[in-house]
């Protein structure tokens, strides 16, 4: 597997028959649904389960995603999901990286790029991250 991270947190999944469209690929939906896996495993091995959020009553929101898609993943692949922290302001921000590649090959799939912002789960609105996410998310900034 060629990643271009070597020290990624990967998750493996298998394409679904729900998955596929009517051009018989995966259809570009289902990547945001990768990535998603992807950020809240890794967040739960860096100590930031969905569980503690809620509890903390803060949270990480998409900001902007940006992917591109190099080569299609069909049914009966499985896939695997790369992603790291790229950047952080250790306040407000945090950036992520993502690369989807076919199990069966390595062969990438696609690269993106999501910008988080920490919200208050009962406002919605931007706040301080509070002293757990810094804890978890800066120390693994990765350029």
């Amino acid at each position: 597997m060629a990643l271009d991270f070597p020290g990624a947190h990967v998750v493996e999944l298998e394409v679904r028959p729900a998955d596929i469209d009517a051009y018989d690929h995966v259809n570009n939906a289902v990547y945001l649904t990768w990535l998603d896996r992807a950020a809240w495993s890794h967040s739960a091995a860096l100590g930031l389960p969905l569980e503690r959020c809620v509890a903390l009553r803060r949270g990480m929101a998409a900001l902007r995603t940006e992917i591109d898609f190099v080569r299609a993943a069909l049914a009966g692949d499985r896939v695997q999901v790369a992603t790291w922290i790229e950047a952080g302001d250790a306040r407000l921000r945090v950036g992520r990286r993502f690369q989807v590649l076919r199990a069966a090959d390595g062969a990438t799939l696609a690269r993106a790029r999501t910008d988080y912002v920490c919200i208050n789960l009962d406002t919605g609105k931007a706040v301080r991250m509070p002293p757990e996410f810094t804890r978890a998310y800066i120390p693994t900034v990765r350029n």
